[in-house]
């Protein structure tokens, strides 16, 4: 089984918050894939479902982004997977507005979701797409304001236009043997 944790805040003020790209993709692929994370577990909206003969549990932490960790570890521990079976789907100032990126392990580069699941299940061993939402053009600009902003009009029409390429990394790493 993989878990795939789609990382951003829980509540509609949040919805289009760069830091919610996690949430973002995860419901474009909820949809494409028919699963809907309607059930209430492991401090999350959690889908199952199969992907690429594959078993997926999709969580959606409701903890907010900083405790993160709490959620996906739980949910490991109840089906009693290995942190390489973790794919996080999150928001990425490193990365340009528009980039992904698919990595597996390294640090947290200051992400305090990433932070939070390293935290929680004792390894930075697990895979990540990452969703580059860049840095504020302005470097007055708090990255903590930046990324809590929404997207502009023409940002959210460049994700939409990105979300099916995001579900093909997706269920390339999901056929991934580790």
């Amino acid at each position: 089984m993989k878990i795939i944790a789609f990382l951003g805040n829980p509540g509609r003020q949040y919805a289009r918050n760069r830091h919610n790209a996690g949430f973002i993709a995860g419901e474009y692929f909820c949809d494409k894939h028919s699963i809907k994370p309607g059930q209430k577990k492991f401090s999350s909206f959690v889908g199952t479902g199969t992907v690429n003969d594959t078993e997926l549990c999709l969580l959606f932490p409701q903890t907010f982004m900083n405790n993160s960790g709490e959620a996906v570890a739980k949910a490991l521990n109840f089906y009693k997977e290995k942190a390489a079976n973790i794919i996080a789907v999150h928001d990425e100032i490193e990365l340009p507005f528009g980039k992904l990126a698919l990595k597996f392990g390294g640090g947290h580069k200051g992400h305090n979701g990433l932070r939070s699941i390293i935290d929680h299940v004792d390894t930075a061993d697990f895979a990540r797409l990452r969703f580059g939402v860049g840095r504020p053009d302005n470097p007055e600009i708090d990255v903590a304001d930046y990324v809590l902003g929404n997207f502009f009009s023409e940002e959210m029409s460049r994700i939409i236009e990105l979300l099916p390429e995001t579900a093909a990394i997706l269920e390339k790493e999901i056929a991934a043997e580790r």
